[in-house]
């Protein structure tokens, strides 16, 4: 026994003292106060189970790969951009009498791309509307396919994927394909060879470049963009895996959001993608220019053609490279502006101080707040912090829905009757700091008329809760909801 805490008690200290270090590292280095006092009080009190985790999820401010990136993107959007970004067209005719100057003037400035007229947008509202609009696209591709995603399975839709990839790159059709490696690390080998034998252009988007912390697990690109031959262009919530389509009990029937875009505003979501792509290969793709207006198809059914042709879209990517928080402020300003109502879906309810203080204010100012979130649960511990905030949010006036069918993962905001934003970006600190996202905003009210109905039909499918079920929630519940609220900078 002596000898055993001679060897115990110096591994002991030796923890603290790392655990104190980097405790240090973090209050420096952690781009929000909230997360640095997180990191420092796990790292000091509990070293033993936060070191490790803290080299694959702390440093989330990592200077040489935030900088490098950083540069990178002010390169390509000095030399690379759409010609459309030459134009006026994105100061012509907005309707700013709907949304107000102030904030198109701040979105465009914000999010560094500009709002552009005379798109065409459709609301896809499940995995088999939004991957049949996807497999019809690449199917007419003639010139190129883009695709990227966040998570990529090698299961019955991942060979969907293949297969259909595979086919049009056989056709002479230059086909890119990125994947995040985190989000996809069960991704086969075999896979991803497979596509690259068959003529497909695929890369994973790693955060291990060179200087990079190879252990660095933050800085995920989360997005989900498919765009074909320029002219159509698809963003939401979907990845590539059966669950999208409702194949994984408990979680089924899976409810999601995706959206396809025609229109000048494909130029803008195809250059987010360019980003990411010369960040993995440090090349760039070749891209022909899209047409001025929307195309159709001849072979297309009216119904699977986006409605309208005159909507404004603004293309909002965000990401931990940026010089302001772009995700989080894009929330506040759409929240700020609303006055009659502000519906947000999201999987995940983290919001930061930001974001639900313009909540609350957004209630004061007699805005109808609503969010809707799942009741089922994917994460433990998001999921444990999600409903502490839900209830926070009830006492702040704020109605809160739980969708009931299955998991409800859908990233929508409506905003008064005017306009919608439809993409990837969650309402949690991932999303606000961490992740790679790329959100839409459409201003029309005809697109805002047809996302209020499925939104409609979501909450007739939904709970509303109320405060009895935080008093009647047991102690031993409400002690692990609040544990999981300290982490929730962090998650």
């Amino acid at each position: 026994m002596p000898f055993d805490l001679l060897h115990v008690g110096p591994l002991v200290a030796l923890a603290h003292i790392l655990g104190v270090i980097a405790a240090c590292h973090a209050i420096l280095n952690t781009r929000t106060s909230q997360g640095a006092i997180a990191w420092a009080v796990s790292l000091v009190a509990m070293p033993y189970l936060t070191l490790v985790p803290y080299l694959f999820l702390g440093r989330s401010k990592f200077a040489g790969y935030a900088d490098a990136r950083r540069v990178e993107n002010e390169l390509l959007r000095t030399r690379a951009h759409p010609l459309e970004w030459d134009t006026h067209a994105s100061s012509a005719g907005l309707p700013t009498q709907q949304l107000g100057v102030r904030l198109v003037h701040s979105l465009t400035r914000l999010g560094g791309m500009p709002f552009l007229p005379g798109n065409a947008v459709r609301t896809l509202v499940n995995g088999a509307a939004t991957f049949e609009a996807i497999f019809d696209a690449i199917e007419n591709a003639r010139r190129y396919v883009i695709v990227q995603f966040f998570i990529v399975r090698d299961d019955a839709l991942g060979e969907m994927f293949k297969d259909a990839l595979i086919a049009k790159a056989q056709q002479g059709v230059r086909v890119y394909f990125l994947y995040d490696s985190i989000g996809s690390f069960d991704l086969p080998h075999r896979y991803v060879a497979a596509l690259r034998a068959g003529g497909v252009e695929m890369h994973p988007f790693a955060t291990n470049r060179r200087f990079v912390n190879r252990l660095q697990l933050n800085f995920r690109n989360h997005r989900k963009i498919v765009s074909v031959d320029g002219e159509r262009a698809f963003v939401g919530g979907h990845n590539v895996g059966v669950e999208y389509l409702g194949g994984r009990p408990p979680l089924s029937p899976w409810r999601d959001t995706h959206i396809e875009v025609r229109g000048p505003a494909v130029a803008s979501i195809q250059f987010v993608f360019t980003e990411d792509w010369h960040w993995a290969t440090q090349q760039l793709p070749e891209f022909d220019m899209p047409p001025a207006a929307p195309t159709h198809q001849p072979n297309e059914k009216p119904d699977d053609q986006p409605h309208g042709d005159g909507m404004h879209c603004l293309v909002m990517p965000s990401g931990p490279a940026d010089t302001q928080e772009t995700c989080s402020l894009f929330f506040v300003e759409t929240i700020n502006a609303a006055r009659e109502r502000i519906w947000i879906t999201t999987p995940y309810l983290v919001p930061d101080e930001a974001v639900f203080s313009a909540l609350r204010l957004a209630v004061l100012r007699g805005v109808d707040v609503r969010i809707l979130i799942p009741s089922r649960r994917d994460h433990r511990v998001v999921f444990a912090a999600s409903k502490l905030y839900a209830y926070d949010s009830l006492r702040a006036g704020i109605r809160i829905f739980r969708y009931q069918p299955g998991f409800l993962h859908q990233k929508v905001v409506l905003i008064d009757s005017v306009a919608a934003a439809i993409g990837s970006a969650n309402l949690d600190n991932r999303s606000f700091r961490l992740n790679f996202e790329i959100m839409v905003l459409t201003v029309d009210r005809g697109f805002a008329r047809e996302v209020e109905t499925m939104l409609l039909n979501d909450f007739a499918e939904s709970r509303e809760i109320d405060r009895n079920e935080y008093r009647q929630a047991s102690a031993l519940r409400r002690v692990l909801m609040h544990v999981a609220r300290l982490f929730s900078p962090i998650l």
